[in-house]
């Protein structure tokens, strides 16, 4: 009986599989999967007029698609998949809370949800934009389809965002390298990375803000060339003599990292959803600490790894990896990067903050 049950399954898999390579190669994008440089843009339903300070607090934040520390699926401690419009709501009501707490000036957040299914389909960038102090902001997505007909999936549209208090310019999207170790179908609905790209200008100056977020499941060697077609990105506005603020979620240990591997959260087995095994990785980081000043100076995190870590998928009391990242080649008020560990329930990341000198 369980062998039939078990050969049925494989066979309506198979079908299903059949169905969607049959839909994609008779069609250029029937689920909408395609991504080009188009970038939406925001702006809340009231707005404030705020003075433009000589110093700026800047903040990167990945918040979870408005997720809490609900347990999903891809973390393998549960097996959620859909979130009620509720759960979403109270959820994003605490996100902006603490935002308003820190009160950022320039606020990157990755993992944001502007029309999907598992997140009840609220605009969580307009809903930030309503209840905080931001009045602009610029909207990238990273991963987008109709449908996808995964783990009850459906609808999405998620991305990266900037926020502002200030009116803003030329916002562009540059996509990243696809992992292409993925077989074509599961490449054609995955994530599609990308770097968002804002000007803010104020006295004839013009800073360039820029978030991203990096592959976190790459089992090749797509992470390190995402790193490094970042880094090149960078070091382009660098050598024009423009000054940028770069700000996300890099899934990628620094250097001098302790711990490297069998991360008490690796709670996955099946190799979709296993974490990282980052001992090769804490490299690959050096080059922006070489060439540009971070919030969170490699010094400092050397001397404490865990006053500075930020992120887990363990909601029971501690964070155990730094993941997430502030870099300029302007200027950043000494010591005042810090990283926010204080809200765990909020995130499976914590937000860091840092003052910028104009």
């Amino acid at each position: 009986m369980l062998i039939s049950t078990i050969t049925n399954k494989m066979k309506f898999l198979g079908k299903i599989y059949l169905i969607v390579v049959s839909l994609i190669s008779s069609a250029c994008d029937p689920f909408q999967t395609e991504i080009g440089t188009e970038v939406s843009l925001y702006e809340s339903l009231e707005k404030q007029e705020f003075a433009f300070p000589d110093t700026l607090k800047v903040m990167t934040w990945n918040i979870k698609f408005g997720g809490g520390r609900i347990d999903f699926f891809f973390d393998c401690h549960g097996d959620r998949v859909i979130m009620e419009k509720s759960e979403v709501l109270d959820n994003m009501s605490v996100l902006s809370e603490k935002i308003r707490e820190v009160n950022p000036d320039i606020l990157f957040i990755q993992e944001a949800d502007v029309n999907a299914k598992r997140s009840a389909f609220v605009d969580q960038v307009q809903y930030l934009l309503d209840n905080t102090d931001f009045n602009y902001a610029a909207y990238a997505s990273q991963w987008k389809a109709k449908y996808i007909p995964s783990d009850g999936i459906g609808k999405m549209d998620s991305g990266n965002a900037i926020l502002s208090k200030w009116k803003f310019t030329d916002a562009k999207r540059t996509p990243l390298p696809l992992i292409q170790s993925q077989n074509f179908i599961v490449r054609y609905f995955y994530l599609k990375r990308n770097i968002l790209e804002i000007n803010l200008e104020h006295k004839g100056e013009e800073i360039k803000l820029l978030t991203t977020h990096l592959s976190a499941y790459a089992k090749d060697d797509t992470k390190k060339i995402q790193l490094k077609v970042l880094k090149t990105y960078v070091d382009s506005i660098n050598l024009k003599g423009q000054t940028f603020i770069l700000g996300g979620d890099f899934n990628s240990l620094p250097p001098f990292s302790k711990q490297t591997s069998n991360f008490d959260d690796s709670a996955c087995t099946d190799g979709d959803f296993e974490a990282d095994n980052y001992s090769s990785e804490t490299e690959w980081m050096m080059p922006f600490y070489e060439s540009y000043k971070a919030a969170i100076p490699l010094e400092e995190f050397k001397q404490n790894n865990s006053k500075h870590f930020s992120h887990t998928t363990d909601k029971n009391g501690y964070w155990n990896r730094k993941v997430d990242y502030l870099f300029t080649n302007g200027h950043f008020v000494q010591n005042s990067g810090n990283t926010l560990q204080q809200w765990m329930q909020v995130s499976d990341h914590a937000p860091i903050v840092v003052n910028y000198k104009l």
